[in-house]
């Protein structure tokens, strides 16, 4: 038999063991939350990229001008043309959203700016003025960019063009998203496609969201401004750290309806630069601003020519590696008209 001293020595030890091992998970457990950001990025290096590697490749479609789809210097600014595609049927799809982007990945800040799809302007490539929108139908990316790029006197480093088919799976998947719906959404005119959004919901949908980037009823400066928030709150899920495993599953989702210039490699990098900061990005928007007029029995968008100036300047300064982030200029507020 064990003498009572040598059991109590083992409670003791055992007594010792069980503090030892509950100190070493409390630590853990603290490590697990200070890097957990690290650890997550170490988990989907291992488990996940080389499948979400596999997905971008088949999205990647480089442009045709090779100036085009090279890399940009790791951390300088960079913009990115954003094209919602409203393909119907048979019909030609055009670029229902337009937004110049302009990335600035050390800054950890991001530029939206919208460009109302009737905007009347030069399209490049057809020697003729119509809707901005009428570029993607006539001549793809290609053409949106060489158009855009003469509108602003800019430069478009990327494109991604995404078809609002994969807008429903893509929050559904998710779970849902906050937007900030404070009155009923309803489209009152008959010719108009159904539609009705409650307010005050903790989250909405698929269905719902789409609905809300497309509602047009009150002004094109609501609507670009919807699309612009939906882009922030579609972000801030997605960077959610309980949603990295759904990411290969995401990328499904796009498939054949997201394309983009950008290269597998460096969406994967520039994710991982942003995933590690201590925050969300900090999202800037400014929309360009003109007044409707009728053109024979067509109605266009007119930009107001010194808007125009001030957005030029605006993406220039964010665009400049050389302007610090308190040298940025902060997009004027602009009440709807």
């Amino acid at each position: 038999m064990e003498s009572r001293k040598l059991r109590n020595r083992k409670k003791i030890n055992k007594k010792k063991w069980i503090s030892i091992s509950l100190l070493i998970l409390i630590i853990l457990a603290g490590a697990g939350y200070l890097f957990r950001k690290e650890l997550s990025i170490f988990a989907f290096n291992t488990l996940l990229k080389k499948d979400v590697q596999t997905a971008l490749k088949e999205s990647y479609k480089p442009l045709d001008n090779k100036k085009r789809n090279t890399k940009t210097v790791d951390n300088e600014p960079f913009s990115l043309l954003l094209l919602g595609i409203d393909q119907r049927d048979q019909e030609p799809s055009r670029s229902d959203t337009i937004i110049y982007s302009v990335i600035r990945p050390k800054d950890n800040k991001i530029l939206l700016v919208s460009i109302p799809r009737d905007s009347y302007t030069d399209i490049i490539g057809r020697d003729v003025k119509s809707k901005i929108n009428s570029a993607f139908a006539h001549g793809g990316a290609e053409m949106s960019i060489d158009t855009i790029e003469n509108l602003l006197k800019n430069k478009v480093d990327y494109y991604g063009t995404v078809n609002f088919n994969a807008v429903i799976d893509t929050v559904d998947a998710l779970g849902g998203v906050k937007l900030p719906i404070t009155k009923l959404i309803e489209n009152k005119n008959p010719i108009h496609e159904k539609l009705r959004i409650e307010p005050n919901k903790p989250l909405y949908y698929g269905k719902e969201a789409l609905s809300y980037v497309r509602y047009r009823e009150d002004s094109d400066f609501k609507r670009t401004e919807r699309q612009r928030i939906f882009i922030k709150a579609l972000m801030e899920k997605v960077l959610e750290l309980k949603n990295i495993t759904k990411i290969p599953e995401l990328i499904e989702i796009a498939g054949a309806n997201f394309a983009t210039s950008m290269d597998p490699d460096y969406i994967l990098d520039l994710a991982e630069t942003i995933f590690l900061k201590d925050a969300a990005p900090v999202i800037e928007s400014y929309m360009l601003h003109g007044s409707g007029k009728m053109r024979g029995n067509t109605w266009f968008y007119d930009i107001d020519p010194a808007d125009l100036e001030y957005t030029q300047s605006l993406i220039s300064n964010w665009l400049s590696s050389s302007i610090t982030s308190a040298e940025l200029i902060q997009p004027k507020d602009k009440d709807a008209e």
